[in-house]
């Protein structure tokens, strides 16, 4: 009791102090003066202040169906465009085959890159100078395509086939029961570290490897700075994952500086090698961090989840698991027992990437992206005023019977011959904006594919597992999996 005496002024200050917190908030958000908007806005709602319709947006991904939410809104408005507020912003969401085709290959010049803030704070979160993540990421675009030429895929593949095959028999072959979602990230994020900056040590994975995964399941939550939410998880995750990058980049440093390794054609070399026309290095070892943190989600989350999706359909699907698996063996057994598979093996391997198309087609490894209006611009008879956000979503075509008869049903053969309509099927976005990772993550998903189905046939532990969408599509509980070596 005299606790509570001593304490109750305090908290009636506190309460006070919350309650006038509110009041400013909905003074700011709500009532302060705001610019004239057009009164042809496409239709649609806001939601909440503030939080617009975020909640919702999320919940119907936690839900494990994510197209709801855009469903319930093309349909209401019978368009394929519609507003509404998403993390704090004004949005314009584009839909169906139309809405894809003029935000994916004809809006450039009405709009730019845009990360929403709360991303762009995670990912370079560095704990010493600011970094301005859309600049770096600007950069990070103009560069990566040379590491994605026919040429450098060409020496990737043996490489990721290496790194399977000892992935599977350190991590799987020992076992009887795998618990797939866990390994698959654990593999994808070795070989991403290898491939972009040349990290093969297992001491230098230690500390990023969990501090990653707290990372991807909050910097896309609310944004709350608040001990014991997700997103402060990601900020300190991010801090310590940028802690170990800046070790690698010191110690890659004093190699060049010895002369070591000046040739190779890692990601981080390159950056470390750029200069400008003075001699003056063009990145700040802040800007590196967040340049290979970047890089790693890209290459990492996304595959990471296509191939656990992949692993699910083929465990619920036999017959298609079997016509896989011959198509695998045929390649298997024109190579000499240790030969690693090559490019041209790849080319063969039509059907399997048939089956990893339809899965990601069920289970989208990623959901879209945002934009900003640089200008006012018309779309339909609709004004996009400048500053607004748009948005791109899979989740208007993927599962729509529009486009693709009888959706849920997994059936491969939709994407043999001329496959789906353009801007229907759109995991990887299509056109200008089509990912420049489409074919890094073509040759990982499938010399994963190769070497998993020759290996092992497997059965799912729990039967129709639900998936979950947040950054990724992801099983809700890791997909366990019961595994049985073929010669057994």
């Amino acid at each position: 009791m005299l606790a509570m005496d001593l304490l109750s002024p305090y908290l009636l200050h506190l309460t006070i102090f919350i309650f006038s917190s509110i009041l400013w908030f909905i003074f700011i958000f709500i009532y302060k003066q705001k610019p004239t908007q057009p009164n042809n806005l496409p239709p649609g709602k806001k939601g909440w202040p503030i939080l617009g319709e975020t909640l919702e947006f999320s919940m119907a991904g936690k839900r494990g169906e994510p197209e709801k939410f855009i469903n319930e809104r093309s349909k209401k408005y019978m368009l394929d465009v519609f507003k509404t507020s998403l993390l704090g912003q004004d949005v314009i969401v584009f839909c169906g085959d139309t809405g894809n085709k003029f935000f994916l290959s004809s809006a450039n010049k009405y709009l730019k890159l845009w990360f929403p803030h709360s991303l762009a704070k995670a990912m370079s979160n560095t704990g010493t100078n600011a970094v301005d993540f859309g600049e770096v990421a600007k950069k990070l675009g103009r560069m990566i395509p040379e590491f994605l030429r026919t040429n450098a895929l060409h020496q990737y593949v043996p490489i990721m086939d290496s790194m399977a095959r000892k992935h599977l028999e350190t991590n799987w072959s020992p076992y009887k029961q795998v618990k797939a979602l866990p390994s698959i990230k654990k593999l994808t994020l070795a070989l991403a570290c290898r491939l972009f900056f040349r990290v093969e040590e297992p001491e230098d994975l230690i500390g990023i490897e969990e501090p990653f995964t707290e990372l991807v399941e909050g910097m896309l939550s609310i944004p709350i700075n608040f001990p014991g939410t997700p997103y402060r998880r990601a900020l300190k995750a991010s801090k310590i994952i940028h802690e170990n990058l800046f070790s690698i980049i010191k110690k890659r440093k004093l190699e060049l500086f010895e002369g070591k390794d000046a040739s190779s054609p890692d990601v981080l070399t390159r950056i470390l090698l750029m200069a400008d026309e003075n001699g003056k290095a063009m990145f700040r070892d802040e800007e590196i961090s967040t340049c290979l943190v970047a890089l790693l989600f890209v290459s990492h989350d996304t595959i990471t989840s296509a191939i656990t999706s992949i692993l699910k359909y083929l465990g619920e699907n036999p017959h298609v698991y079997n016509k896989v698996l011959k198509e695998q063996m045929e390649i298997a057994n024109s190579k000499r027992p240790e030969e690693v598979l090559n490019l041209d093996d790849i080319q063969r391997m039509k059907y399997s990437w048939c089956v990893a198309c339809e899965s990601m087609r069920l289970a989208p490894p990623a959901q879209g992206n945002f934009r900003e209006a640089i200008a006012d611009f018309t779309y339909q008879g609709f004004t996009i005023p400048k500053g607004w956000k748009a948005y791109w979503t899979v989740h208007s075509t993927h599962k729509n019977p529009k486009y693709f008869k009888d959706p849920e049903k997994f059936d491969p053969s939709r994407f043999e011959g001329d496959g789906p309509a353009p801007y229907t099927f759109i995991p990887f976005g299509a056109g200008p904006h089509m990912c420049q990772g489409k074919e890094y993550a073509r040759l990982g998903i499938l010399t994963f594919m190769h070497n998993v189905v020759t290996r092992f046939k497997w059965q799912n532990m729990i039967p129709d597992e639900k998936s979950v969408c947040t950054v990724a599509t992801i099983p809700v509980n890791g997909l366990p999996i019961q595994i049985q070596p073929h010669n057994n």
